[in-house]
């Protein structure tokens, strides 16, 4: 981030190529629609632009990105009232995401993961949250404290909640 505010536009596109998969992917297991997910991303990704002149290094990258991600989420609810049931479609969207990370799902795979997506969506919002800033982005306590406003001891909490319903449900 440095490097691109000094001006080298490369950095910015080592720094999109490096986090852009998992933010989509974190912003679409929260809003459950593609179109909305498109539209969140493209703001998230704006308001790095429009901050570059001010940017201080406070804290990590990847804790100020996804600060602005969850920020932005908070609005889109607020604005909403509610967080809408999930468009019937959603496990079909979510498996078209491409997850560059593994090689070609075979139908156990498939199968797992609706599964524990099935799973992830019982749990409390709280709980889900730290679960995928911590699994998914691979963030430390402190930054998911730092991007929820919670301390580290409650994201400890939430996490061990939220892996003992996962469990339990997946067990099952």
């Amino acid at each position: 981030m440095l490097a691109w505010v000094r001006g080298e536009t490369a950095a910015f596109e080592r720094l999109y190529a490096r986090h852009r998969t998992r933010l989509y992917r974190f912003l679409l297991r929260q809003l459950r629609d593609g179109a909305l997910a498109d539209e969140v991303y493209q703001d998230v990704w704006q308001r790095v632009v429009a901050a570059r002149a001010g940017w201080q290094p406070e804290a990590a990258f990847a804790t100020w990105l996804y600060r602005i991600a969850r920020n932005r989420l908070a609005d889109h609810w607020r604005a909403q009232r509610h967080r809408p049931p999930a468009p019937e479609n959603a496990d079909e969207r979510i498996a078209r995401v491409p997850d560059d990370d593994t090689p070609e799902h075979s139908l156990s795979q498939f199968e797992e993961r609706r599964s524990l997506q099935l799973a992830l969506d019982e749990l409390p919002e709280e709980q889900r949250e730290v679960l995928l800033l911590r699994l998914e982005q691979e963030l430390t306590l402190e930054q998911i404290g730092d991007i929820t406003g919670v301390g580290r001891e409650t994201v400890k909490s939430r996490l061990r909640y939220a892996m003992d319903k996962l469990r339990t449900r997946l067990n099952a």
